[in-house]
């Protein structure tokens, strides 16, 4: 059985996955970094300003990357796992540091 070619019919499902589930990716992860690294509660930190700034070129990367799925259900469904294992990642590293 061959696997289906790379093309760019279903480019809007793609696409609108990496938006959607990519940005909130983007949060889970930044908030994460922001949760191990920081080291006070300021917001004004470098630990803090960094993770807020790395939000933005994590979405670009996820939405340039998302025409490398094969469909736009493919693109959905391993993005939400993502999300899935990001956030629990977060909050089981917010439970164990407080």
């Amino acid at each position: 059985m061959s696997r289906p070619l790379l093309t760019s019919r279903d480019w809007f499902g793609k696409v609108s996955a990496a938006a959607v589930l990519g940005f909130t990716l983007a949060l889970a992860l930044t908030c994460t970094f922001a949760t191990l690294f920081s080291t006070d509660a300021d917001v004004f930190s470098a630990q803090r300003q960094l993770a807020m700034w790395l939000a933005s070129p994590i979405w670009c990367a996820i939405l340039g990357l998302c025409f490398l799925f094969r469909s736009g259900a493919r693109a959905w469904a391993c993005l939400a796992l993502a999300n899935l294992g990001a956030w629990a990642f977060y909050v089981a590293a917010r439970l164990l540091l407080g």
